[in-house]
């Protein structure tokens, strides 16, 4: 210290002690500013070398991303900026990483600040490093909801939905109800086109028959949603009439539980009969009808093109009776979860058009070319019980089963059977007499599939 002393005298001779004083206060300030100037400098170059990475979040889907962040002789540091996204960022106690987490309100690119602070730095200008967090928007949100134009030829609602609630016998026992929905799809709404599925629903009070039909008229004809209305109308027409008054159809029926195991091929013709006369027949009626629309608006049949799916099932004291007819893609299914078992028993087989991603319609001519061809589009069974009836269009086969391979698999019905009614988002309740489920189906229909944007439609018997 004498020596320092001694060289300030030298270079401050003469002076006041003073002015000494405010030399070496003035060094000494100098010397300090200089000195964190560097040492700032230095900070400054290893946070903006640091290898920051921050991963993209998706608009609405819950975001938990842990950053690597460590640099010896930092204090503190935080991050500014997430405000506007509804993310929050936790700091590790060991300040080696920090956590952004939660689930974004927004999309967009948003401009943080990594502050951060160390030994000797001021708090009053905390310097930073600006970060880039891209929020990437929620697929769903980029599909528009264009409106159908108003003067369009055979308007025809976005949606769909109704509940068919059979009350309990007068001994409790409670009875099958039916609920049906079907939705736009997103490519249709996107482009203001109009929803070319539909469906019908009954159920005969007296005698305790049911009907669903089920249709998606063909993206490429230009009326197919009239084509898809009128063979479900059509066919549920001839189905209730026929139904009226079948105390001989009932009696082959139980005739053919009885003796099916002594003469199947015998017992079998005489429903086989039965079921052409009622099921084919109004498939065949379906076509006739749209064939008389296609006449009288001077249009071709194939303008009206459609897939169909029919059902017809009443309980018997033995059982279940179901039959079936069925054109194009989509689903029919007996499904059955109580047993140790699951079942799941396909009522048809879904048709392949002439090339990959192809299908057929009802509109076409050799669909009823000949007694075998329509046959083979029939099916009936008898079963102790089930879960569900299951009739959909292909805007919900497809993706909940991606092949037709799958429709086959029990635990892929399985899986939908979960999905409707533990879905995270819109969960259907199935149970008894719950009115409110058709709301809750057309809410389910809104699921998000990648690639999957048709029409969606889908009836249960349950």
């Amino acid at each position: 210290m004498n020596g320092l002393k001694e060289m300030i005298d030298g270079i401050c001779a003469g002076a006041s002690e003073q002015l000494k004083n405010d030399f070496i206060s003035s060094s000494i300030s100098n010397l300090w500013d200089n000195f964190m100037a560097d040492r700032n400098k230095m900070f400054e170059t290893m946070v903006n070398d640091a290898n920051i990475y921050i991963p993209n979040a998706s608009n609405k889907k819950e975001y938990v991303a842990e950053v690597s962040f460590a640099i010896d002789g930092i204090t503190r540091y935080w991050i500014e900026g997430l405000e506007e996204t509804g993310l929050e960022c936790k700091v590790a106690d060991d300040l080696k990483s920090f956590t952004i987490s939660g689930t974004p309100a927004k999309a967009g690119d948003f401009e943080l600040k990594l502050r951060y602070l160390f030994d000797g730095c001021s708090p009053e200008d905390v310097p930073y490093r600006k970060l880039l967090l891209i929020v990437n928007p929620d697929p769903r949100d980029l599909w528009k909801e264009l409106p159908v134009p108003e003067d369009i030829e055979y308007p025809k609602e976005d949606t769909q939905k109704e509940f068919v609630k059979v009350p309990a016998l007068d001994d409790g026992t409670p009875q099958k109800d039916i609920v049906a929905a079907s939705k736009r799809g997103r490519s249709h709404a996107q482009e203001g086109k109009p929803r070319d599925d539909h469906f019908k629903l009954f159920h005969n009070e007296e005698n305790n028959w049911y009907v669903i039909a089920v249709a998606d008229g063909a993206g490429s004809a230009r009326f197919s949603r009239e084509g898809s209305r009128i063979a479900c109308e059509t066919a549920v027409s001839h189905c209730i009439t026929q139904l009226a008054d079948c105390r001989k159809f009932e009696e082959n029926i139980q005739q053919y539980d009885m003796f099916k195991d002594e003469d199947e091929a015998q017992a079998r013709k005489y429903v086989g009969d039965d079921i052409y006369r009622i099921v084919a027949t109004a498939a065949y009626k379906a076509q006739k009808a749209i064939y008389a629309e296609a006449d009288k608006t001077n249009m071709r049949a194939k303008d009206y093109a459609t897939t169909f799916l029919l059902t017809i099932s009443k309980k018997f004291s033995f059982g279940w009776f179901i039959a079936s007819f069925w054109v194009g893609d989509g689903a029919i299914c007996l499904y059955d979860n109580k047993g140790a078992t699951h079942t799941a028993k396909l009522l048809g087989v879904p048709d392949e058009g002439e090339y990959a991603g192809q299908t057929r319609f009802l509109t076409m001519p050799d669909i009823f070319r000949d007694p075998s061809a329509i046959y083979q589009r029939l099916r009936f069974c008898i079963v102790p019980d089930f879960t569900a009836l299951f009739l959909m269009t292909d805007g919900v086969s497809d993706p909940m089963f991606e092949t037709d391979a799958n429709l086959n698999n029990p635990e892929r019905w399985d899986a939908l059977w979960d999905n409707l009614l533990h879905d995270k988002e819109h969960p259907v309740d199935l149970s008894d007499d719950n009115e409110a489920a058709a709301d809750q189906l057309l809410d389910w229909l809104d699921f998000w599939s990648p690639g999957n944007h048709d029409d969606r439609t889908i009836a249960i018997l349950y």
